[in-house]
């Protein structure tokens, strides 16, 4: 991949650089310490809802090796560590009986980053639901956002003020519609209008979840959401392809963006999906809950989309346009006659595309409709078929080109006013890739599996040299970095 922004970019003393993770992905012990079943536990034990029958049971390792991986993060420089907590770690049921050895887990954590001088952005919820919520229902019961706001209350009263940032939620997106639409992601469920009470169920579990920490906490707690905001353009000026494009983003950043940040849901989605539901489920006095005032909004970022009226393709469970794993049923609830396009290259090893300037263009399209938000990049990096050289190293100059093009991106929107405050490279080690297994690999980091070690790649030092200087460097001098 050419690089295609200049180098030497300099950013501010106070912009805050990290790498994320996420609890599934990377702890493994997954019956381990009184930890309880995740649907992500029951999905990927299903045949073929994961690529090579892969699990999370072992992941990184990361829960035997917490003082090893701060160790790696504090080698790198890095000022902030996004990780998520695994909420049937902490309670196992869901409701209930906490697991005092779980939490301890998580406190050892914190206080491991804080003593090494890494600001800890929790993560109440990266995917992994506690299977006994999903038996009851799952994000499609009401009651599952009231659970999430009890468990959210409990990691404030343990973690306490230790916490720099509060994040509720990642990526409600896939939560809902490749949880419970499609069925590419646990709970592997494919009801459409189960994934729209999924969507408006997040969002009273964000606010409820925010409310609850700033209850314990008091309003000098940061809280966030993260979004996986899609950047979709039409195929064409025709109506017809600019009304596909405009579903597109109504399911998939309107139903966000608008109860979360504006008290209210778009009427389109109404009209777009009145032959699924009735949108009963929003009761009165949820909005007003829902748009709870948040310090920091989590932009996450890989590629772009196309589309145009047309007749989608059945999936048939290989990588679709659309950037998702496909399925018989659509994630795109509503979207019915609207057809994704293949997007020529480079392309990572995910078949998404690489298009540095859909991030400056996100970033500054929330700029514009939200004045004064503070944004922060939470997540965003490329997974590339790594190998290991013969020298011991793992050169993987298109990452480092990858995460050069992109960072230089985000500062191309800071110049134009977006107030972006932090970046956090996804992912600070290879891990478990979701409904991809273990083969696809977004770390800095590379993990080897049988054995756990880990090494520094060429873009763990290039990253290092970023968060060291401030200055952008040619990807190019990775290699010559140790």
């Amino acid at each position: 991949m050419p690089t295609t922004r200049p180098s030497g970019r300099q950013f501010a003393a106070d912009f805050l650089w990290g790498s994320a993770t996420a609890s599934y992905q990377i702890e493994g012990a997954a019956t381990e310490g009184g930890r309880g079943p995740s649907i992500w536990d029951t999905f990927s034990a299903r045949p073929g809802a994961v690529l090579n029958g892969d699990t999370g049971a072992v992941a990184a390792d990361h829960y035997h090796r917490v003082a090893e991986d701060v160790a790696l993060m504090q080698r790198l420089g890095l000022q902030a560590y996004r990780l998520s907590i695994a909420w049937p770690r902490v309670q196992p049921d869901g409701s209930g009986a906490w697991n005092d050895e779980g939490i301890a887990f998580y406190v050892d954590l914190v206080d491991r980053l804080v003593e090494a001088g890494i600001a800890p952005v929790v993560t109440l919820y990266h995917w992994d639901l506690p299977q006994p919520l999903e038996d009851a229902g799952g994000w499609g019961n009401r009651e599952t956002a009231y659970r999430f706001a009890d468990y959210a209350r409990k990691m404030a009263e343990v973690l306490g003020d230790k916490v720099t940032v509060w994040t509720t939620l990642n990526e409600p997106w896939c939560s809902a519609y490749l949880g419970y639409a499609s069925g590419v992601h646990a709970p592997g469920r494919t009801e459409p209008a189960t994934a729209l009470a999924a969507v408006h169920h997040l969002n009273l579990a964000h606010g409820l979840a925010a409310r609850a920490v700033r209850e314990v906490l008091g309003d000098a707690a940061q809280v966030s959401i993260t979004l996986n905001l899609h950047v979709t353009r039409a195929a064409s000026d025709a109506p017809e392809d600019v009304a596909a494009k405009r579903e597109v983003d109504t399911v998939a950043n309107e139903v966000f963006l608008q109860p979360l940040l504006e008290g209210r849901y778009p009427e389109q989605v109404f009209a777009q999906t009145a032959h699924l539901t009735d949108w009963s489920f929003v009761q009165d006095g949820d909005l007003e809950l829902i748009r709870v005032p948040i310090d920091l909004l989590g932009v996450n970022y890989y590629s772009t989309g196309k589309v145009r009226r047309g007749t989608p393709p059945v999936g048939d469970g290989t990588p679709g346009p659309d950037g998702h794993r496909s399925s018989v049923v659509s994630p795109w609830v509503g979207c019915d006659d609207v057809e994704w396009l293949p997007l020529p290259g480079p392309h990572t090893a995910m078949g998404w595309n690489i298009e540095p300037e859909g991030l400056t263009e996100l970033l500054l399209d929330l700029h514009r409709r939200y004045p004064g938000l503070p944004m922060a990049v939470t997540e965003n990096g490329a997974a590339f078929y790594d190998e290991v050289s013969a020298d011991g190293r793992v050169h993987d100059l298109p990452r480092v080109e990858y995460l050069h093009d992109h960072i230089d991106a985000v500062g191309a929107a800071m110049d134009a006013g977006a107030d972006v405050r932090g970046y956090f490279v996804w992912s600070l080690m290879d891990n478990f890739e979701w409904a991809y297994g273990y083969d696809r690999r977004f770390g800095i980091i590379r993990v080897d599996y049988p054995t756990g070690e880990r090494t520094l790649k060429d873009s763990a030092l290039w990253y290092r040299d970023l968060v060291a200087t401030r200055t952008i460097a040619p990807a190019e001098t990775a290699a010559t970095l140790s």
